[in-house]
């Protein structure tokens, strides 16, 4: 899995490099320099004869922007270099570029020019309909941009121009992805060293674009992973550990999975579980259900087989059920509990007994996490593992944590939630985040806005169950279940666009999802 760190980490990393290894500062900034302008050239072609504005501010991301000047003016690129400070400001290793820059300039007006900007009003003069790079701030912003530094970068997304970023885009919190007030938003984000958690949460997601990592010389031993600590996902990560299907397979070896879900309303999300399940490799699923919506699931279902349970007056699951649920319990590998259940205070009391009680891996989703809400308490008397799959408003109702808190820090909400809960939680959301209560964080980097759609989170609980039927470990399963429904909306939305999707839709596409990890 791909390393995210803080601005904090990172910055210790390379006080490590420069302190302990003994390599230069010098040296770290001109492999940056050299490094965005390979990849800039890549993305945008040859550099040769194109107009480039590279804005800097005094600190070390304004260093880097010196060193990618001199490099673009060695690929025949116009380069005009818009200072954001004095430059008696500029100190230490960026001090040594800036004065390589001023004295290219002065030998060579035509291919470099450096100007000093303090007032907006010289950048209100200013076009650029060609490429900007952004090094005004570097990873270690925090904070509101103001003044001077807000101007440029409202000037900046002004331009019609292609923009490149220097670490990360300024004004994003590098650690937090947060935006307090103006931000560059770039098209592409050239980082040093690892990728931030900045780049893939919040609005800095918005704002980075497409995202790519650069070797500054740094060993690699340097970068040990901070614990606990934040991941991305990636394909082979989660073909790695899909579990092996042995030749000699029968449906009740390669998981059993038990739905508990459904009432008199709410046929269609115990359905998409289900099947969901059997999608996503699980060769038995029994769906428990009330028993008036038996035959309307049947209708529905040929592969799943159905468990008639008693009812409330209402047309949810009874008391009266707890037995056959215990006996089905007992068959499966795994249990996912809330697609459809419906809120009913007898129905309620079913499962907050169930749910200390079962000795098998647990999904908990939709209505049972809003009937755990009441008494959150009782996970800690399970004692086996727990999968929580909230969206922010049912965390909200899970723990003292707001909507919009959750939204601006799902990294470190997520966390904590996961250590009080004492269970896996995958909060929902852009992106998905799944974190354990060791602490541990991993990022999705699969599916797109038209999976915002209803039943889609029945189809997550589905894949997850599934995998977890199947032995995988239940962290790994669900960041490998988050992966594979975001894989199966992408191709969805490939062929049918994001508005149209349904969660039908990225049901049906799960298949070809599993076809790419085991290719």
């Amino acid at each position: 899995m791909q390393l995210l760190v803080t601005a904090e980490q990172m910055q210790g990393f390379d006080r490590a490099a420069i302190k302990r290894l003994a390599i230069p500062g010098l040296l770290l900034m001109e492999n940056a320099g050299r490094a965005f302008v390979d990849l800039l050239q890549e993305r945008c072609g040859p550099l040769n004869g194109r107009t480039v504005h590279v804005v800097c501010g005094k600190g070390n991301n304004g260093g880097d922007g010196f060193v990618i000047a001199r490099h673009l003016v060695s690929r025949g690129a116009v380069v005009r270099v818009l200072l954001l400070a004095k430059p008696s400001e500029v100190k230490g290793d960026a001090a040594v570029n800036l004065e390589s820059v001023r004295r290219i300039a002065a030998a060579q007006t035509s291919a470099l020019t450096l100007a000093t900007i303090v007032r907006s009003s010289a950048l209100a003069r200013l076009r650029a309909k060609d490429i900007i790079v952004d090094a005004i701030f570097g990873t270690g912003f925090s904070g509101k941009a103001s003044g001077i530094h807000r101007k440029a970068i409202e000037w900046i997304r002004a331009q019609h121009a292609f923009v490149a970023a220097v670490d990360i885009a300024s004004g994003v919190n590098a650690s937090t992805g947060m935006v307090e007030s103006a931000a560059v938003r770039a098209a592409l984000t050239v980082t040093m060293g690892l990728a931030k958690i900045g780049h893939y949460v919040g609005a800095g997601r918005e704002c980075s674009g497409e995202v790519r990592v650069v070797d500054l010389s740094i060993p690699p031993f340097v970068f040990r992973p901070p614990r606990p600590a934040v991941f991305r996902v990636h394909s082979d990560d989660v073909a790695a550990s899909l579990p092996h299907r042995p030749a000699t397979a029968h449906k009740y070896s390669v998981g059993k999975v038990l739905i508990l879900g459904g009432s008199r309303n709410f046929t269609g999300a115990p359905a998409m579980t289900a099947q969901s399940a059997l999608l996503s490799g699980a060769g038995a699923v029994i769906l428990a259900v009330p028993v008036s919506i038996q035959a309307v699931l049947a209708r529905k279902l040929t592969e799943v087989i159905l468990a008639p349970l008693p009812e409330t007056p209402e047309g949810t699951i009874s008391m009266d059920a707890i037995g056959l649920v215990r006996e089905k319990i007992a068959w499966a590998d795994a249990v996912a509990v809330g697609p459809g259940l419906s809120r009913n205070a007898e129905t309620d009391r079913l499962l907050l007994t169930l749910i200390p009680e079962i000795p098998k891996p647990l999904v908990i989703d939709a209505d049972a996490l809003t009937a755990l809400a009441v008494k959150p308490g009782i996970l800690r008397r399970r004692t086996a593992p727990t999968i929580l799959t909230p969206h922010a408003g049912e965390l909200s109702r899970l723990t003292t944590a707001s909507v919009s808190e959750i939204e601006l820090q799902r990294v470190e909400v997520s966390r904590e939630s996961a250590r009080r809960l004492r269970s896996i939680l995958v909060l929902k959301g852009s992106p998905t985040a799944t974190a354990t209560p060791a602490g541990d964080v991993v990022l999705n980097c699969t599916g797109n806005p038209g999976m915002a759609t209803i039943g889609s989170g029945d189809v997550l609980t589905g894949i997850i169950a599934g995998l977890s039927a199947q032995g995988m470990d239940p962290a790994a399963a669900a960041a490998a279940g988050v992966f594979v429904h975001g894989r199966a909306g992408d191709i969805a939305a490939r062929k049918l666009g994001q508005k149209s999707l349904l969660a039908l839709d990225i049901q049906s596409h799960i298949p070809a999802a599993m076809r790419e990890l085991e290719r």
